[in-house]
């Protein structure tokens, strides 16, 4: 689906970026964003980085590859630097560090400006309805790779 208005941010030479603006939703009590809803982000910036790369949700489900198709986080490490507050506008950069048959590590950041709030690594894997690991399409492949500059 083309997207006219930048939703889904941009693909750059490292990956991908997208900014998002906190709101009141996202914070706790004191206006600092809740620990759970960094999550959030970093799924957004995943998903949006699959959008703009080709890799659709909609064809996943629909069996455009064979057969449905989903996406699992199998693991995730999060480091928290600096928290974010309300109104902030974050980016939030994601990168492919490598793929390997039915699983891709990616690197996170959460970024104010020049300042890194939040660092995240990502091991995800695509499974069949069957819930096996299913190996990623060769055109995938090539979609997840940095560009060079």
């Amino acid at each position: 689906m083309h997207d006219p208005v930048g939703l889904s941010g941009e693909l750059t030479a490292f990956g991908h970026r997208v900014h998002a603006r906190v709101y009141f939703a996202d914070t706790d009590f004191t206006g600092v964003v809740y620990h759970a809803r960094y999550l959030e982000f970093l799924e957004r910036g995943r998903s949006d980085f699959l959008r703009l790369a080709g890799v659709h949700h909609a064809e996943l489900a629909d069996g455009k590859h064979g057969e449905v198709l989903a996406w699992v986080v199998r693991r995730m490490e999060i480091d928290f630097r600096q928290p974010a507050r309300i109104d902030d506008i974050i980016a939030v950069e994601t990168r492919t560090e490598a793929i390997s048959g039915a699983r891709i590590f990616m690197a996170q950041k959460l970024l104010r400006g020049a300042d890194v709030l939040v660092e995240a690594r990502v091991e995800a894997a695509i499974i069949g309805a069957s819930g096996r690991p299913r190996r990623f399409p060769r055109e995938w492949i090539a979609a997840f790779a940095p560009k060079a500059d």
